[in-house]
C-alpha cells in the first residue's frame, strides 16, 4: 500500500527531483526524431527515443509537416536530427516511375522529410538516417534509392543475396557489414566487421556527391554513408536503436549535436567578420544577396545559416593588360574604374535597403556590434585594386565619404600604385604616387590591404604607412609556394607593426595540387599563428572569388569552422580574436585619426 501511495505522488516526486536543485536539470542536446505516420496517427517506435535517452539526449518528436516555416522554426530549436525508419519513398521525387517491385508509399512523410532533410543540411545539424533515414538522406541530397534490393547496383560478379528482411527479433543480428577502415563507423567501433540486423527492401543505389559508402553487406548492398563535406552526418540501413550494440552511433549524434550546441552559443557572444568576399562580381548575372542563390557563396540565407555576422564585399576590378580599356574588362557599361565602383557599391546599398530590417551597412567596429545586438547581419564595403581611384588622390576622401574601410593597393597585375606580385615590377615596389595614396589612406583613417601586393611593394607599404597595414585574404607561403601567399619573414614584419594576416581560403593559395579542404585553411591559419601569434590573424575567404574549400564551400559552412577550431581546444577566446576581433582592432586604430 505504502509503495503503491509514493509511486503516484508524482508532487513529492518533484520536491525530492528537480525541485530540489538548481539549475533543475543538467542541459542535454535536443534531438528531433522524425515521426512516422500510419493510420491516421503521428506516432514514433519507442527504440528510437529510450535510444536518445540512453545516449544522453533528450528527443524531440518531429511530426510530418511540410510547413516550410514550421520545419524551419523546429529546426531553431534541435540540436541534431535522427531520420526514423519507414515505408518506401514516392519515386516520382525522385524523377522515376514506380516499378512493380515497390512497396507501399508514405504520403504524409515523404515532402516534410525531404525538406527537413535539405534545410537542416544547410544548417550543419548533425543528422543521423536510419532505415528509411539513409534513403531519405540520398534522395534528399543528391543520391539514388533502389526501389527494390533487386535493382541495386553490386559489384561485377557477386550475384550472392543477402536475406535483408530478416524473420528473427529485431534485437537479433542475422548478417555482417564490412566496415571502411578509416569511416566514423570503424571508429566507434574499432573493427571491420559488426553484426546487424535488416529490414528492408530498398537501398541506396548511388550515394551521390556528398557522401561516400563506408559499410557494405557481403552482396555488395550499401549498408551506410556518411558526409565528405566534414559535416556530422551518417546513414545506416539497419536498425541500431533495437540492439545493445547500437549505442554507440547514438552516442556519436549526440556529442556531434552538444558541439553543435556550444558553437551556436558561442556565435551568440562573439562577432564574426569575413574580411573578404567578390559577391558583387555576380552582380551583371543578377544575383541579389537579400535571395539565396545557387549561383553566389554569400547571400543572406547563408550568412545566417553559417552563423557569419559581417563580411567585407569588395568592387573587384580587373586590371588591363597594355592595350586592353577598362570599360572592355566589365560587363556594366561604365566610362572608367571610378564610375565602376561607384556603380558596386550602389547596388549593395540597394540590396541592403531591401531588406534592411535583417541587414545594413556598417563603416565602424561600433556598426558592427551594434548590428549584431540588433539582429542585422552587416557589409562593410572595399575596394580591390587601387585603379578604382583613376589616378586622382582625391578620389579617395569620396571613396572614403561613401564608407569604403580598406582599399586593396593592387590585383594581378602592376597598377599606378604599387607593383603586384603577379606583375612586371615596374616601379621597383611602391610608386611616388603610391606613396601619396598610403599617407592619405593613413590621414583619412583608411586601412591598406597589401594582398596581391609584390614582396617588395609589401615592406615599402610598412615603411611608408604610419598605421598598421593588412592582408585581407593572403595564406602562407612555407605550406603552399605561391607569390601570392606570404613568407614568415613577411609576417613576422606585418605582426611588428600591428598588422594582421587574414588566412584565405582560395584552393590554389593553400596546397599545389590536389582538392584543398577545411584541413588545409586551420593548417595555414595555424602556420600563422606559429609565426605571428594569436593577435594577428584572421580569416578572409574570398568567397565568390574562387575561395572556398571541401568543409567551407560557402557561407553557410562557416560554423564548422568554429567547431573544428572548439574540437581542437581553441579558448573562445582566441576563436573571437580569429574570427574578427584582431582585425577590428586593427581597424579601430587605424579610424581613430
Amino acid at each position: 500500500m505504502l509503495e503503491t501511495k509514493k509511486r503516484f505522488d508524482w508532487q513529492s516526486l518533484l520536491q525530492e527531483g528537480a525541485y530540489r536543485q538548481f539549475p533543475e536539470a543538467a542541459e542535454k542536446p535536443v534531438i528531433g526524431i522524425s515521426a512516422n505516420y500510419d493510420d491516421a496517427t503521428c506516432k514514433i517506435g519507442a527504440y528510437y527515443y529510450k535510444k536518445v535517452v540512453e545516449a544522453g539526449g533528450t528527443p524531440l518528436l518531429i511530426p510530418p509537416v511540410a510547413d516550410q516555416q514550421v520545419i524551419i522554426n523546429t529546426l531553431q530549436r534541435v540540436d541534431g536530427i535522427l531520420l526514423s525508419g519507414g515505408g518506401d519513398f514516392n519515386p516520382l521525387y525522385a524523377g522515376e516511375e514506380p516499378s512493380t517491385l515497390l512497396h507501399g508509399i508514405n504520403r504524409e512523410r515523404d515532402l516534410p522529410e525531404l525538406l527537413l532533410t535539405r534545410l537542416a543540411y544547410n544548417r550543419q545539424i548533425p543528422m543521423l538516417g536510419i532505415c528509411r533515414g539513409i534513403q531519405t538522406l540520398a534522395m534528399a541530397l543528391g543520391g539514388r534509392v533502389a526501389q527494390d534490393l533487386s535493382l541495386a547496383p553490386r559489384p561485377q560478379g557477386m550475384a550472392t543475396m543477402v536475406k535483408h528482411s530478416q524473420d528473427a527479433d529485431r534485437e537479433e543480428p542475422t548478417h555482417r557489414v564490412t566496415l571502411v577502415r578509416d569511416s566514423i563507423l570503424h571508429t566507434l567501433y574499432g573493427q571491420e566487421q559488426i553484426a546487424v540486423n535488416s529490414f528492408h527492401h530498398q537501398s541506396v543505389a548511388d550515394a551521390g556527391k556528398r557522401f561516400r559508402v563506408t559499410a557494405t553487406a557481403a552482396d555488395g548492398i550499401v549498408e551506410a554513408i556518411e558526409s565528405v563535406e566534414y559535416k556530422s552526418i551518417v546513414g545506416v540501413q539497419w536498425h541500431p536503436e533495437c540492439m545493445d550494440s547500437g549505442l554507440p552511433l547514438f552516442e556519436w549524434l549526440v556529442g556531434e549535436a552538444r558541439q553543435f550546441r556550444e558553437a551556436h552559443r558561442l556565435h551568440d557572444q562573439l562577432l564574426t567578420l569575413d574580411t573578404h568576399c567578390d559577391t558583387p562580381m555576380f552582380f551583371p548575372k543578377g544575383v541579389d544577396i537579400g535571395r539565396r542563390d545557387d549561383r553566389i557563396l554569400v547571400d543572406l540565407h547563408k550568412m545566417t545559416e553559417g552563423r557569419l555576422d559581417a563580411t567585407i564585399m569588395v568592387a573587384y576590378l580587373p586590371q588591363p593588360k597594355i592595350g586592353e580599356t577598362f570599360s572592355e574588362k566589365v560587363e556594366f557599361p561604365v566610362t572608367g574604374p571610378t564610375e565602376y565602383a561607384d556603380l558596386i557599391f550602389d547596388k549593395i546599398e540597394q540590396m541592403v535597403a531591401a531588406n534592411k530590417h535583417y541587414l545594413s551597412i556598417a563603416r565602424t567596429p561600433s556598426d558592427l556590434y551594434k548590428d549584431k545586438r540588433q539582429g542585422r547581419k552587416s557589409i562593410m564595403l572595399g575596394i580591390e585594386n587601387g585603379l578604382a581611384l583613376g589616378g586622382n588622390l582625391d578620389t579617395l576622401k569620396h571613396f572614403k565619404q561613401r564608407g569604403v574601410v580598406y582599399i586593396t593597393l593592387c590585383h594581378n597585375g602592376d597598377n599606378d600604385i604599387c607593383d603586384s606580385a603577379r606583375g612586371c615590377n615596374t616601379h621597383q615596389g611602391v610608386s611616388r604616387f603610391g606613396q601619396q595614396v598610403i599617407r592619405e589612406m593613413n590621414r583619412l583613417g583608411m586601412l591598406v590591404d597589401m594582398s596581391h601586393a609584390g614582396e617588395k611593394s609589401f615592406y615599402d607599404a610598412l615603411d611608408i604607412s604610419c598605421r598598421p597595414i593588412v592582408c585581407s585574404h593572403s595564406s602562407a607561403r612555407a605550406l603552399c609556394d605561391h607569390p601570392r601567399n606570404l613568407t614568415d619573414e613577411q609576417m613576422r614584419a606585418l605582426a611588428a607593426k600591428g598588422g594582421v594576416a587574414q588566412t584565405t581560403l582560395y584552393p590554389g593559395f593553400l596546397i599545389k595540387a590536389g582538392e584543398a579542404t577545411i584541413l588545409d585553411v586551420i593548417a595555414h591559419l595555424e602556420h600563422a599563428i606559429d609565426v605571428m601569434g594569436i593577435d594577428h590573424v584572421g580569416i578572409g575567404t574570398d568567397f565568390d572569388g574562387d575561395g572556398g574549400v571541401r568543409g567551407m564551400a560557402d557561407a553557410s559552412e562557416l560554423i564548422q569552422f568554429t567547431r573544428m577550431l572548439l574540437a581542437r581546444r581553441y579558448h573562445p577566446k582566441d576563436i573571437q580574436k580569429i574570427w574578427g576581433a584582431n582585425f577590428l582592432r586593427v581597424m579601430s586604430e587605424v579610424q581613430a585619426v
